[in-house]
């Protein structure tokens, strides 16, 4: 069963130190602002991105508000992948953001 986290857990997390973050958003809305250092893995061609993740690594899945990365936490964890599902998403999201 995969994890959830809250935002302030999430934030908590990112400030402590290296975490790896899989954002699900479409490529414009990635491009519109991100979490530095994310990994853009768009829920719509999710399939065509999957070499992208190493499954020796865990990841904080997110979206814009918590919804696409759910559906997306869940198959990754289906398949064997150490994933946690951010809930929220970036509407809530008070860190830094880079375009």
């Amino acid at each position: 069963m995969y994890k959830n986290v809250k935002m302030n857990e999430f934030e908590n997390a990112m400030s402590q130190g290296d975490v790896n973050v899989l954002d699900v958003r479409e490529v414009y809305e990635f491009e519109e602002g991100h979490i530095p250092n994310s990994i853009n893995v768009p829920t719509s061609s999710f399939m065509s991105h999957m070499h992208l993740i190493d499954k020796s690594k865990h990841y904080y899945i997110i979206c814009l508000t918590g919804a696409r990365s759910q559906m997306v936490t869940k198959y990754l964890d289906q398949q064997g992948y150490d994933v946690t599902n951010v809930m929220g998403g970036l509407i809530v999201y008070q860190g830094d953001i880079e375009e």
